[in-house]
């Protein structure tokens, strides 16, 4: 029986698209800026920044150094910003059944750029706070300095929440994400391309039969 759930962020419960950071770099002069950052594979310095271990000022000299073009900080914040699409009104009503059925959890592999921003987005959209209301605790890889699919970002959580690893469950839009999770005992779900996170659970906030 599950009795916990560990949600993903982006691409689960908050709209996002990878190509749009490279497309909107291309616009302002940076080409082939997927060969460093996609959803499948990003470089040294994307993964220090996911895990808080340099900073946003440190992330913009790097994008900088890889262009002749005269990019202004906003411009970089702006492009990089440019995967955030948006908090889907269906999410937050699916998240409000969810919590009262299962103790929620997050666990997100982000940044301190999209962090400011979404975080800022939801409280102007829903007017408090959907963190605090609807999850015991959330997880962010700049924060706790840790990316998954490492093992140790599991194991931290599962520790500093007395969570039976066979009790809970973890939905993450990326296969490679859901390594770590298993190897922890977690179960798992894949949500796939084209599947959204609502279909999971049923109108009472419950996980549907097969899931």
């Amino acid at each position: 029986m599950i009795r916990n759930i560990i949600f993903d962020f982006g691409g689960v419960l908050y709209d996002i698209r990878y190509q749009n950071i490279p497309e909107a770099f291309e616009r302002c002069g940076l080409h082939n800026f997927e060969e460093i950052y996609s959803k499948q594979h990003q470089n040294d310095v994307m993964d220090q920044y996911e895990e808080g271990l340099i900073s946003t000022e440190a992330l913009r000299t790097y994008i900088h150094s890889l262009t002749d073009s005269t990019l202004t900080d906003q411009q970089i914040d702006d492009c990089w910003n440019a995967i955030l699409l948006g908090f889907p009104t269906r999410h937050e009503e699916m998240l409000r059944n969810v919590s009262q059925q299962y103790n929620l959890y997050l666990f997100s592999n982000t940044n301190q750029l999209n962090y400011e921003q979404f975080r800022a987005a939801m409280r102007e959209q829903f007017g408090f706070d959907i963190f605090d209301k609807y999850f015991q605790r959330c997880y962010f890889s700049q924060l706790m300095h840790i990316r998954k699919p490492k093992e140790e970002g599991f194991r931290k959580i599962i520790a500093e929440n007395n969570l039976v690893p066979a009790d809970t469950l973890f939905i993450d839009d990326s296969p490679q994400h859901l390594v770590g999770a298993r190897a922890c005992g977690l179960q798992t779900i894949h949500l796939q391309d084209g599947m959204d996170v609502t279909e999971l659970f049923d109108e009472s906030g419950k996980l549907k039969a097969g899931f």
